[in-house]
């Protein structure tokens, strides 16, 4: 196994990252198109983390991790892509999951209604085994977050380039 990050293996998400990195580069005129496609070339032949960095070492905004003078993790304003998070917004994800929640609720309760009118009297209330238990794992992850300070859910790993 590898000890450090340098001699881990890259995948292509981090080859295609700083692929996207370099076009912004030559898009702001800080490489030419020579130097780009030989960058681009040596992106997408580079086996570890280290052949990544080697890449992009002279481009502002990088700082290889073996070289960072800033733990990320002491700051907790920090966002993983080096901006300041504004900590009143509730994330994305975070809106996303409570969203999908109230709309199958909803659906759920609309279904009960119309079932009840149906019937003439009120059925047994079965909504509440869908908004109930969901309700209670999402009320946990919102306080895990929010409370406790806890990292959100990732959708997919990125290279980090601090």
């Amino acid at each position: 196994m590898a000890d450090r990050r340098e001699d881990l293996r890259a995948a292509d998400v981090d080859r295609q990252f700083v692929a996207e990195r370099l076009k912004a580069a030559l898009d702001e005129g800080r490489l030419s198109l020579g130097e780009y496609d030989d960058r681009l070339k040596d992106a997408y032949e580079a086996r570890t983390y280290g052949d990544l960095d080697k890449i992009l070492k002279d481009l502002p905004g990088f700082h290889p991790q073996a070289e960072s003078q800033l733990a990320r993790s002491s700051s907790p304003a920090a966002s993983s892509d080096g901006e300041e998070r504004d900590e009143s917004r509730n994330p994305r994800w975070l809106i996303g999951v409570w969203s999908a929640w109230l709309v199958a609720v909803s659906v759920n309760i609309v279904i009960w209604i119309l079932v009840s009118i149906s019937n003439g009297e009120p059925v047994y209330f079965w909504p509440m085994w869908v908004a109930g238990p969901w309700g209670a794992v999402l009320l946990a992850t919102t306080f895990s977050m929010k409370v406790l300070g806890n990292e959100p859910p990732r959708q997919q790993k990125r290279y980090r380039d601090s």
